[in-house]
């Protein structure tokens, strides 16, 4: 008898353990960020990281003005978050999660130009280290890039886009 129980509970535990499997592997991820036209009651298009994953990321190496030498930055090409919104004019304007803003013009969503990074250095970033999402210019690579106007565009902790045409 003691047997028989100890194999229903053997089995019991591994059905539990099935059914926690399937729920941790079900379960949504998050949003990290949103974007919407301005007016709009709900954002045109919310990304997980696996949707801005899917999205063509490149990858670039440059130095910025907040981190000591050559870094290396994966995301999606601002110009691609554009082009699925069909916008060619106008400005985003950028949030981060405290709600500050900066206003970036749609001009600077060129193929070459910013992306919405998600890795640095090969590594997810986390809220503490500028993540998850931070817009980052490819520094080094256009003079253009290293000016004070442009380094204010370059909001971290960056959670929604709202486009104003």
């Amino acid at each position: 008898m003691r047997g028989l129980i100890s194999q229903v509970a053997a089995l019991a535990s591994l059905a539990v353990m099935a059914c926690a499997a399937a729920v941790f592997a079900d379960e949504a991820q998050p949003v990290l960020l949103s974007v919407g036209v301005e007016g709009a009651a709900e954002p045109a298009a919310q990304y997980t990281i696996e949707d801005l994953r899917a999205l063509a990321p490149v990858t670039f190496e440059t130095e910025t003005i907040w981190t000591t030498g050559p870094q290396q930055f994966t995301g999606v090409p601002l110009a691609v978050l554009v082009g699925r919104m069909d916008v060619s004019s106008g400005r985003l304007v950028a949030y981060a999660v405290n709600d500050y803003a900066v206003e970036i013009p749609v001009a600077d969503a060129v193929d070459g130009g910013p992306i919405v990074a998600f890795e640095r250095n090969g590594a997810e970033m986390s809220l503490r280290n500028k993540g998850p999402l931070w817009v980052v210019y490819p520094y080094d690579s256009n003079p253009a890039y290293r000016t004070e106007e442009v380094f204010s565009r370059s909001i971290w902790q960056l959670d929604r886009i709202v486009i104003q045409p």
